[in-house]
C-alpha cells in the first residue's frame, strides 16, 4: 500500500510505502547557510515526526547547495543535528536552486513503521 501525506496537485510532502518513507525536498528560511540548514533540519524533523519515525531511522540523504563554498558551513550544522552513530547514506552536490535565495535543500529517506 502506498500511502500520501500531505498532498497537492505536484506533489505530496511524504510518501510511504513497504515500511519507507520518502520525504519531499525541504528548505528553509535564513539570510545565511547555517540559517536555512537549520531550519531546513527542522522541517525535515517535523516531517519524520508526521511519517511516524525519526532522525535515527533515516536511510539516505541528498543535500543540494548552491555553491561548494557553503560546504563546510553547512556540514557544521549537518553534523550537530545528526545523532551520533546513526549517520545516513548521504549525497551532497552543487546545484542551481529553486529560488535565487536558497543555498540548501535536503532531501531524505527514512524506515518508517
Amino acid at each position: 500500500m502506498i500511502e500520501r501525506i500531505d498532498t497537492a496537485t505536484r506533489m505530496s510532502k511524504i510518501v510511504k510505502h513497504n515500511g519507507v518513507a520518502y520525504l519531499c525536498g525541504q528548505v528553509g528560511d535564513g539570510d545565511s547557510v547555517a540559517e536555512q540548514t537549520r531550519d531546513c533540519l527542522s522541517r525535515v524533523d517535523a516531517l519524520l515526526e508526521k511519517a511516524g519515525t525519526s532522525r535515527d531511522r533515516i536511510l539516505q540523504a541528498i543535500v543540494w547547495i548552491s555553491d561548494m563554498k557553503y560546504f563546510a558551513e553547512m556540514n557544521e550544522v549537518w553534523d550537530a543535528w545528526v545523532p551520533e552513530g546513526h549517520a545516513p547514506a548521504r549525497a551532497c552536490g552543487e546545484a542551481k536552486l529553486a529560488r535565487d535565495v536558497l543555498k540548501v535543500e535536503v532531501i531524505v529517506t527514512a524506515a518508517c513503521d
